[in-house]
């Protein structure tokens, strides 16, 4: 695959429970991202929202840890987000485009149609992501 970097940067979690995303960004400024923890542990998600596929809304989640050096790679067309598995939990982001605050949207992560399976309880959500909409019937999906 083809993949250059345009912006590294990465992000630490304080709290074990915290849960960071759904995020995505609409084109031209759809990226590409690879994600890394480099401290602690995540339960790492990423949502299938390409318009007529056939895995729309579902989801695919792995453990990425310090220990287990796994790297996640999120194509376009894909929301991204996580809960903390331990305290002080830190990530590292490669992306394929710069971050555009204009064109980042999300999906609400408790939201019932997406069924994500968290491992533990919620303890910590930002007020940004919480207020992200629930999906609704009209949502059918990203044109890539």
């Amino acid at each position: 695959f083809n993949f250059n970097i345009k912006q590294m940067n990465h992000s630490i979690t304080k709290e074990k429970g915290t849960v960071r995303g759904l995020h995505f960004q609409y084109e031209p400024n759809a990226e590409i991202k690879m994600v890394k923890c480099i401290r602690g542990s995540v339960f790492d998600v990423v949502v299938d929202i390409r318009k007529n596929s056939p895995t729309f809304l579902q989801y695919f989640s792995v453990e990425l840890t310090q220990e287990n050096q796994k790297m996640i790679y999120i194509p376009k067309g894909f929301a991204h987000g996580f809960q903390t598995l331990s305290d002080e939990a830190e990530l590292l982001y490669c992306h394929s485009a710069a971050y555009f605050p204009e064109a980042e949207v999300g999906l609400n992560p408790k939201d019932q149609r997406l069924d994500i399976l968290w491992p533990l309880p919620i303890t910590e959500i930002s007020p940004r992501d919480s207020q992200h909409p629930m999906l609704d019937e009209q949502f059918s999906g990203l044109i890539l």
